[in-house]
């Protein structure tokens, strides 16, 4: 170690760069044995590095000849430059002293450790193109056990060219599993490190019971570093269709888009399809941001007939926010579309526009904090018909002080008084006054008392009872519901002093929300969580419709668990009940991985609740799921069933293989409902993606193992 170490010290050589304009730059050589042959020949050998200007050279043997300037290497050989990117790998090499021309023989390039390029010889230009002849490339894994890629492209010349980071070929020819599938004179890819570049992308196969059997052939165009397009051809016997996507990133934020257009023979009459989505989010001075989003959509069935998407309500939305540690700001119009069969008869009658400003401050006193809130808003339907085109306006003002106490035994007490008074604006609805007005006071006290212990496993037991008492009672006139019919009961509101959604009602009367909480945190990593309440009034209430759970003098029993695993399984469970243990709602949720296999999954029972457009109960089973048969096999699995009618309502089926060059995904999906806009429908799906030119790198797990 001290001799090359002695060697390194005493063996600093200058290289001049082609061109003597240029000042002279110095280059280490590193070495076993040096000789010098004459007073200009120099020879290295053993464990012989060469470094230069971020360029590390290794091999066998270096002859420097300072008359011609001219480095031989003699092999292995391996040239790796910058940050290891790109990587040459040779027998034999002579280079200029700069090391940036010059010819490799019997020599591999391999770029960003997963592209190989293998030719006979290697040409080094400027050190920014390297040139190979009869070369073959591919990102496969070969050895003696695979002789033969599972892809790979053979060409009479290929030129990377490192400053562009592109790799262009001459009479090239494609070849799958040794097999030729098709020849070009001319072809250009991005190399791996390249994630975006103007060209074709790998088209698609997509066939289904409507459109028939039909391709996409993406064409993705890079404007400049902040914009791209996507423009993406899809043609079948039953249509002709254009998607595009179209992205632009700003130093203040970022907007995109996609869409389509689409002529096909799905309708009667023959018309026009399209969609546009967009959304996009700036940062504006002061800590505002600006966020909109836009949903258009031709027919209510465009976007499931061509696989887009399965909204069946769109909304469309700009809004204006800014939230600070003391207050906060928001401003928003959202437009409203429904696709539903079953609301297109009454359109008009939805509600279309509604826009909102809200504000909320926050201030210290005696101890505790008060809130000061202004809230306007303004909803309008299509429809001038009185009754169902009503149109409502409100502005509203609330005040509320809350603090929290400590007390001496442990507890944790906190109250909350606060009054709120909102006046509306009602037209072309004969049951409401034209002006009309509320003021809500209200009142809350609130005890917790956590118990805590630490058992002699080391689990430790979080145990908190928590009774609350609330009171708010609403004096003046009648005012329209339009934000607050769909009323939700879990364990995010059991203590809320309000379980309505919306500012349009509020819960009445005196109550006492009482409830039960424990978790338990064991050092083998899983915890689980039960909570238990129900809510008790002093009078039953008409308020809440009986499906909500809420309704009467005592509400439905809250149950509510949930059991972790670490990150292997996550169960959580939630039900509503009476005293008779008949219920009103049970969901489900199950999330379960491990190395193999990941099960997502949902259950889900409701009674009807007409109030709440459900006229039928709600019973329906929804899984997800996928396993790993093998190295590079993966199986898919998911469908929607309703349990209630006995049939299924969605399925699909995939399989993918993938490899450490190549990903081919098989997709089967059935959509079983059917309306008189939507048909049943069944959907074939082939997409096939070479890792290595731009298209991101696989997991390792993924690569084949050569046999030795």
């Amino acid at each position: 170690m001290m001799r090359r170490l002695m060697i390194l010290l005493a063996l600093i050589f200058l290289f001049q760069f082609p061109g003597g304009g240029k000042a002279q730059q110095l280059a280490t050589l590193v070495a076993d044995r040096v000789e010098l042959t004459g007073q200009n020949t120099l020879v290295a050998t053993g464990n012989v590095e060469v470094l230069y200007q971020g360029t590390r050279l290794q091999a066998r043997r270096v002859t420097y000849s300072s008359a011609g300037e001219t480095l031989l290497f003699d092999g292995p050989i391996t040239l790796v430059e910058g940050d290891g990117r790109v990587i040459l790998i040779a027998e034999q090499a002579e280079l200029d002293s700069g090391l940036r021309n010059g010819i490799l023989t019997s020599a591999r390039l391999v770029l960003d450790q997963q592209l190989q390029l293998a030719a006979n010889e290697i040409a080094r230009v400027d050190g920014r193109y390297t040139q190979l002849s009869n070369t073959v490339v591919s990102s496969c894994e070969v050895c003696a056990g695979n002789p033969v890629p599972v892809w790979e492209i053979r060409a009479r010349r290929v030129i990377h060219d490192k400053v562009e980071r592109q790799i262009y070929f001459q009479n090239a020819q494609f070849r799958f599993l040794g097999v030729p599938i098709f020849y070009t004179p001319r072809l250009r890819l991005p190399d791996p490190s390249l994630t975006r570049a103007t060209g074709f992308m790998l088209p698609s196969l997509r066939t289904t019971s409507r459109l028939k059997t039909g391709v996409k052939v993406p064409y993705f165009i890079r404007l400049n570093d902040q914009i791209d397009l996507t423009l993406t051809p899809y043609l079948s016997s039953a249509t002709r269709t254009l998607d595009l996507r179209y992205r632009h990133a700003f130093r203040a934020g970022d907007l995109s888009f996609e869409g389509a257009i689409s002529r096909d023979n799905l309708l009667v009459p023959r018309q026009t399809r399209y969609y546009l989505f967009g959304e996009g989010r700036f940062d504006l001075p002061r800590d505002f941001k600006l966020d909109f989003d836009i949903e258009i959509v031709s027919d209510t069935a465009y976007l499931i007939d061509y696989g887009f998407s399965d909204k069946d309500r769109l909304d469309s939305e700009i809004k204006l926010s800014r939230a600070r540690a003391r207050d906060l700001f928001r401003a928003s119009v959202t437009d409203f579309r429904t696709l539903r069969d079953s609301e297109e008869a009454i359109r008009d009658q939805l509600p279309r526009t509604f826009a909102n400003v809200s504000y909320e401050r926050r201030i210290a006193l005696i101890g505790g904090e008060f809130r000061l809130g202004f809230d306007a808003a303004s909803l309008t339907r299509t429809s001038n018909a009185p009754g169902v085109g009503r149109d409502v306006s409100r502005i509203g003002v609330s005040g509320a002080f809350r603090r929290d106490w400590t007390l001496a035994n442990g507890m944790l007490a906190i109250a909350e008084m606060g009054i709120q008074a909102t006046t509306y604006d009602t037209r072309q609805d004969p049951s409401f006054a034209t002006t009309t007005a509320q003021i809500t006071p209200r009142a809350m006290i609130e005890l917790r008392w956590p118990f805590q212990r630490t058992d002699s496993s080391g689990a430790y037991h979080l145990l908190e009872p928590v009774v609350q008492l609330a009171w708010s009672e609403t004096n003046g006139n009648a005012v329209p519901n339009e934000d607050s019919v769909l009323v939700e009961f879990d364990e995010g509101n059991l203590f809320d002093l309000g379980r309505f959604p919306g500012e349009d009602a509020r819960e009445q009367g005196s109550r006492a929300n009482i409830g039960l909480r424990w978790t338990r945190y064991d050092p083998a990593g899983w915890t689980l969580g039960v909570t238990v309440g129900r809510v008790l009034r002093n009078a039953a209430t008409t308020q809440f419709a009986p499906g909500t759970g809420l309704a009467g003098k005592k509400s439905n029993w809250l149950a509510a668990g949930q059991l972790r695993i670490a990150d292997r399984l996550a169960v959580t469970h939630r039900a509503l009940f009476d005293d008779g243990f008949d219920f009103t709602r049970s969901e489900t949720r199950l999330a379960w991985q491990n190395e193999r296999t990941a099960i997502g999954s949902s259950y889900l029972w409701m009674i009807a609740e007409p109030t709440e457009n459900r006229p039928i109960a709600t019973h329906e089973l929804a899984v997800d799921a996928a396993y790993r048969m093998s190295r590079h096999w993966t199986g898919r699995l998911d469908g929607r069933f309703d349990l209630a009618a006995d049939r299924a309502s969605k399925a699909g089926l995939g399989l993918e293989y993938r490899s450490e060059c190549l990903v081919v995904d098989l997709s089967l999906s059935r959509r079983f409902t059917s309306s008189t806009s939507l048909s049943a429908s069944t959907d074939f799906g082939l997409n096939v993606s070479l890792a290595g030119f731009g298209s991101g790198r696989n997991d390792e797990s993924y690569r084949r193992r050569c046999s030795r």
